[in-house]
């Protein structure tokens, strides 16, 4: 079975993808049953053209034709190209949906798929032609084109034509011998991949949001008890009660926090008015019940995914047990766009609590206890922080326009034979463009975090933990009095939160 972790093994662990020979003996099985069944039948896309063209029959001597011509009459994306990590995932997503053994495919595509995997050989697949119907049809041709020896692949750093490399690396291309041209380009492999990556990163923005807010609570010298079993276990929600463990774990060396028993009911309060906020802020206190939910997104688009990886996508569907070949649309993509739209809506209400509580940081008169903007320097003179928030603030907006639902937005097209569409891999590229975003408010967030320990002097009373990333961050950002520029910061805290899981 094919994982989630399996991918971000293989994608970021550079782990070899391998098969077995029981999952071989599977696809030749599928392949000898359709190469005997389809003689003298209709099958769609073996002996017929292909959509609204499938009412018209195909002369046999036409018919190794008709999968090439598929596979380049369809390579015609536009847009930049999707980064090395996107396509090497959809290629395992899309040997995910062969090994299934129901697209009667040769085994050479699969074993030629593993191969450009392993040898990291990465198709041009520009990111925008997809509505998410029949499956990727437009960025799988551009995989399928590089199969073939055709188009053009990233190899080593550098782009290169695919039949000069597969030729210099003496790798035969893909031969057709019966629907090998529809079956690679059939299916949602391409938003099923990204989809992937999104939840890799949505995992790991997901607990750099955890220890970011122990640490905001930390700054604070938070009453503890809204991270509570008792308090958090009287709402029944797993998401919340989970979030509130993994605060209490972090935090649990920590000297920062305040005890509300000691503090205020094991001894009497005489003020009127008290100095120290009897509960702060939303953005600071109801982590759990704001992070749970996401959590629970997230939990939710790696069950849904997963169960893609190991589909069959495409269409018709062989299947030799039954001997019978299958006609229908497993190839519409709806569970992954609707799974996408959720989990861009959740990672944009991430960025909106970092954006917050980056705005307590930064706004003296709310937090009582730091200079304006984290300014160590003259005020009026100096600036401190105060312009990464704009950075900050214009992010964050433009992740709550972009986490408006593709999922609801078909359009009609093809004849209208796909008459109603799922737009999944839009989905799934808008996904990954709020996740991109979200690192980089993140990575604003944490260099404010450090600096605003620094100006209360409190890195020795950090719990292990975030003691541990302040340190990190500072040997990224050290502390600063004079206005320095920050844009090269800003990228490598962010590279550094990118490619470091929080353990």
């Amino acid at each position: 079975m094919i994982t989630i972790n399996t991918i971000e093994e293989i994608v970021f662990g550079n782990k070899e993808f391998s098969i077995t020979n029981s999952q071989r003996e599977e696809v030749i099985k599928s392949y000898e049953f359709l190469k005997e069944f389809s003689e003298k039948k209709v099958i769609y896309g073996i002996n017929t053209g292909f959509g609204p063209m499938a009412q018209y029959r195909i002369n046999d001597e036409d018919l190794i034709d008709l999968q090439y011509n598929i596979i380049r009459s369809h390579s015609v994306g536009a847009g930049k190209a999707l980064e090395d990590k996107y396509v090497k995932a959809a290629m395992i997503a899309r040997v995910g949906t062969q090994l299934c053994a129901k697209s009667g495919v040769h085994i050479d595509l699969v074993e030629l798929l593993v191969k450009f995997i392993n040898k990291d050989i990465v198709p041009y697949i520009p990111e925008h032609g997809s509505v998410g119907a029949s499956g990727d049809l437009v960025q799988l041709a551009h995989i399928a084109l590089t199969l073939i020896g055709e188009g053009k692949v990233m190899y080593k750093g550098k782009w290169r034509s695919s039949g000069e490399l597969l030729k210099d690396l003496n790798i035969k291309p893909l031969d057709i011998y019966i629907r090998e041209g529809l079956s690679v380009t059939n299916g949602t492999s391409v938003m099923t991949g990204i989809s992937s990556i999104n939840i890799i990163h949505s995992k790991r923005l997901l607990d750099w949001s955890i220890l970011a807010s122990v640490l905001m609570n930390e700054i604070a010298s938070s009453y503890d008890d809204f991270m509570s079993e008792t308090l958090n276990e009287a709402r029944n929600q797993d998401g919340q009660k989970f979030i509130a463990e993994r605060l209490r774990e972090i935090s649990k060396d920590s000297s920062c926090m305040s005890d509300r028993q000691s503090d205020l009911y094991k001894q009497e309060r005489g003020e009127a008015i008290f100095e120290k906020k009897v509960q702060p802020y939303y953005s600071l206190r109801c982590v759990p019940q704001i992070l749970g939910p996401i959590y629970e997104t997230i939990e939710n688009a790696v069950r849904v995914v997963e169960n893609e990886l190991n589909s069959a996508s495409d269409n018709p569907i062989v299947d030799y047990k039954t001997e019978n070949v299958y006609h229908g649309g497993n190839f519409h993509g709806d569970y992954i766009s609707f799974e996408m739209d959720k989990l861009k809506i959740g990672i944009t209400k991430l960025v909106m609590l970092l954006e917050r509580q980056i705005n307590y940081l930064y706004h003296d008169r709310i937090n009582g206890i730091l200079p304006p903007f984290l300014n160590k320097g003259v005020l009026g003179l100096n600036y401190g922080m105060q312009a990464a928030q704009f950075t900050a603030t214009s992010t964050t907006a433009e992740c709550q326009t972009l986490s408006n639902p593709m999922y609801v937005h078909s359009i009609p097209n093809n004849n209208d034979n796909q008459d109603i569409v799922s737009m999944g891999t839009n989905s799934a590229l808008l996904t990954k463009k709020v996740i991109e975003n979200a690192y980089q408010v993140m990575s604003i967030h944490f260099m404010s975090l450090v600096q605003a320990v620094d100006c209360l002097g409190i890195s020795d009373k950090l719990s292990s933990k975030t003691k541990y990333v302040y340190d990190e961050i500072r040997s990224i950002f050290p502390d600063f009095i004079e206005d320095n520029p920050m844009y090269e910061q800003i990228q490598e805290v962010s590279n550094y939160l990118e490619n470091n899981r929080l353990l």
